[in-house]
């Protein structure tokens, strides 16, 4: 019984102070995850991803953050870069297919994923990414903070602040639904309850100017959605009358209530699925 309750005891403080982070093979992988309790860089074997080309209708921000991309992994200076905008256009997929295509021109670049709820600890990640020999892109999906959320702290420092401030090594790239990453009733309550109105709206929106790069999405037309659904067709050699394409694909986004990426790659699931072809 007392070795049981030693046990518990071992594993409780271990728990509370756990042991340093072991420095990753970075060689061993272009993508990582940090995880925290224990602080850890999991490799990602295979990235779930889409080619660059698949992404239709949103041309201006697939050249802007490929070029900013470029530099920053030629080891020039690059910007920081929020995707902001409507839901699945392709946010992520951007981030994750322009990693892709910066590996294929034969540069060396690292894409490490960092979940929001995990901020407070990215002091702790920067600073081992500070002392290693490559390049990193910290990618933090669907970022937004809410009510009395005070992880934007946290994010602050790392983007544009503090002593040391960033590493030249790392740049940061965040999507989110939010150009300001917080909630319009959010930012106007602050404005009507605060003793200095003014002063606490900047305290909340200056996290978003510390980003270089705003990159805008916006809902896609008809004829965009069409081509994405052509393209991933095309892609995976799925040829289709293409009337009866047209019409089971309006009639999809129909039943959706809506256009988008997404909604484009689900309906192309479902049809390559009913027509036997392996994605």
């Amino acid at each position: 019984m007392t070795e049981e309750l030693l046990r518990r005891i071992a594993e409780a403080l271990e728990r509370r102070n756990p042991p340093p982070l072991v420095a990753p093979d970075f060689a061993a992988a272009d993508a990582f995850v940090w995880h925290v309790a224990p602080d850890r860089l999991d490799p990602v074997a295979a990235v779930n991803r889409v080619d660059l080309s698949l992404l239709v209708g949103i041309d201006r921000a697939r050249d802007t953050l490929l070029a900013n991309t470029l530099r920053f992994a030629r080891g020039l200076p690059a910007n920081n870069a929020l995707l902001w905008g409507a839901r699945g256009m392709g946010k992520s997929a951007l981030v994750k297919a322009v990693h892709a295509e910066v590996l294929a021109q034969g540069l060396a670049l690292k894409l490490v994923e960092v979940q929001r709820e995990d901020l407070p600890a990215i002091g702790r990640l920067l600073a081992h990414l500070r002392r290693a020999h490559h390049r990193f892109v910290l990618f933090c999906d669907d970022l937004s903070f809410s009510q009395d959320d005070t992880h934007y702290k946290s994010l602050k420092a790392v983007l544009d602040g503090g002593l040391e401030g960033r590493p030249d090594n790392v740049v940061f790239y965040a999507t989110s639904n939010r150009r300001h990453l917080m909630p319009r009733d959010m930012i106007e309550n602050e404005r009507s309850t605060a003793i200095a109105p003014s002063e606490a709206v900047e305290e909340r929106v200056s996290l978003s100017d510390r980003f270089g790069l705003w990159l805008g999405f916006h809902p896609c037309s008809q004829d965009e959605y069409l081509a994405m659904v052509q393209g991933y067709c095309a892609a995976h050699g799925l040829a289709l009358d293409p009337a009866m394409l047209r019409a089971e694909a309006i009639e999809w986004q129909a039943t959706r209530g809506g256009r988008s990426g997404r909604v484009a790659w689900q309906f192309f699931t479902d049809l390559a699925g009913r027509h036997g072809v392996a994605i």
